[in-house]
């Protein structure tokens, strides 16, 4: 009996060592909304130093950030469009607009 129970007490000391494990781990990620104004204006120096391309700079870094944050407050779209068939539904809607004026 006490090899048994040395098996039992193995198997539940592995899932549970597994499950935590993988509750710290999902947890160690960072979200948008913790990173706050000082080191968003870092991480566009960061950015825009790693990316070095002409025209790109921190302060365009940043206001690529902040417009990311504001894009993450809003609700989650209840479609994808890819740009071609945004421009094609902006034409369309244009089109009767401009028949009424």
């Amino acid at each position: 009996m006490g090899s048994e129970f040395s098996i039992w007490l193995l198997m539940v000391g592995l899932v549970a060592g597994g499950a935590l494990t993988w509750l710290v781990l999902g947890e160690l990620s960072r979200r948008d909304e913790e990173i706050g104004e000082q080191e968003l204006r870092a991480e566009a120096t960061w950015l825009a130093s790693t990316v070095n391309r002409e025209g790109f700079d921190a302060a365009l870094a940043e206001d690529v950030l902040r417009a990311h944050r504001r894009y993450l407050g809003f609700p989650p779209p209840d479609a994808l469009i890819s740009p071609e068939e945004l421009a094609a539904l902006e034409r369309q809607a244009a089109e009767p607009a401009q028949a009424e004026a």
